[in-house]
């Protein structure tokens, strides 16, 4: 494992001082803490249990032209010694143009760094490596060659020819990840990088394009601080940078027991310059519903006519029966 840890830590200088300046591609989620594989491969596995299975599903735009809708499904399995792995898949149908973009990945985490009381503070590092397609229907688009200066558009003149509509590369990512699953403490630090498309495939549908996929870099973190034995308030941050854009989000969710089996979430994220996120959500037993809305407080407010983002996502925690101290602690929560 050493040589996994050497390696990491090499793609993750190389990356840093190899990004490039093109924008923004990649799709995101306000509810970013409740898809962990795509935000971070080390948190594969970080979890109080034997498996989790997560869906989410992002729509927005509507009101514009076709809504942006983004699912995502992933699955990943606590080895409860020193590997934890899964899988995940995401699919983003976007505009007029008929685009989609989909990613398939397999994830690995070594968790094996541990040390403090009872080792519960955890350093994991995390790679990533899979498929990623994007293709688009062409018959969906419109064309300068399509415009008459008599008649305006018609879709009976021929568009330009492409000599490709589907382009599949092999991608890869790694990241590294610090919690403290201390239990009983007033505060639980935890925080993480990831560095995404370290191979840069190729972004391309002609034979002459040199496009590639900008590398995408994304810090997060927080610390989840214990009020009382029935509410703790847990502060995050994210902030991701791909070519020339970036994003950071700041917030703060609180969970309150309401009873033995049930937890009551609510929280808002603030998206600086572009949208408010208001959250809450239910957990019941070893199931978390969570509902968001963003509402958009930029310019694009002015012409999107009410469009806003809305998104829903549905987490299960398989645990065995009958649990042992050893994996009753406090897993990172975003």
């Amino acid at each position: 494992m050493r040589a996994m840890i050497k390696t990491s830590l090499i793609l993750f200088l190389a990356c840093l001082g190899a990004m490039e300046s093109r924008a923004q591609v990649d799709p995101h989620f306000s509810q970013y803490y409740m898809y962990p594989s795509y935000l971070n491969p080390a948190l594969t596995g970080a979890f109080d249990g034997e498996y989790r299975a997560t869906a989410i599903y992002r729509t927005q735009w509507g009101n514009i032209t076709t809504p942006f809708s983004t699912p995502g499904a992933a699955i990943d399995f606590n080895g409860n010694k020193s590997l934890n792995y899964g899988v995940s898949v995401l699919q983003q149908s976007a505009g007029d143009g008929g685009y989609n973009y989909t990613t398939a990945y397999g994830n690995i985490a070594y968790t094996g760094i541990r040390f403090g009381p009872a080792e519960t503070q955890r350093l994991v590092f995390g790679l990533q490596a899979g498929l990623i397609q994007r293709k688009f229907n062409p018959s969906k688009l419109r064309w300068g060659t399509q415009w008459n200066p008599s008649l305006g558009y018609d879709a009976s003149l021929p568009g330009d020819a492409l000599s490709r509509t589907t382009a599949t590369s092999f991608d890869a990512a790694a990241g590294i990840l610090y919690y403290d699953a201390q239990p009983g403490k007033k505060a639980n630090i935890f925080g993480g990088l990831a560095v995404s498309h370290l191979t840069m495939p190729e972004d391309k549908f002609s034979e002459t394009s040199t496009e590639k996929l900008p590398m995408r870099l994304t810090l997060h973190g927080g610390v989840r601080l214990s009020v009382n034995e029935g509410l703790s308030i847990t502060p995050n941050l994210l902030y991701m940078r791909q070519g020339t854009a970036s994003e950071t989000m700041v917030g703060a969710y609180a969970q309150i027991k309401a009873d033995a089996n049930t937890d009551v979430l609510a929280g808002m994220n603030y998206r600086v310059k572009d949208a408010f996120s208001p959250y809450v959500g239910f957990y019941y037993k070893n199931f978390t519903l969570g509902l968001s809305y963003d509402i958009n407080s930029s310019d694009l407010s002015k012409i999107q006519k009410g469009s806003n983002s809305f998104e829903i996502s549905l987490s299960f925690i398989g645990r065995k029966k009958v649990q042992t101290p050893e994996t009753e602690f406090i897993c990172p929560r975003l």
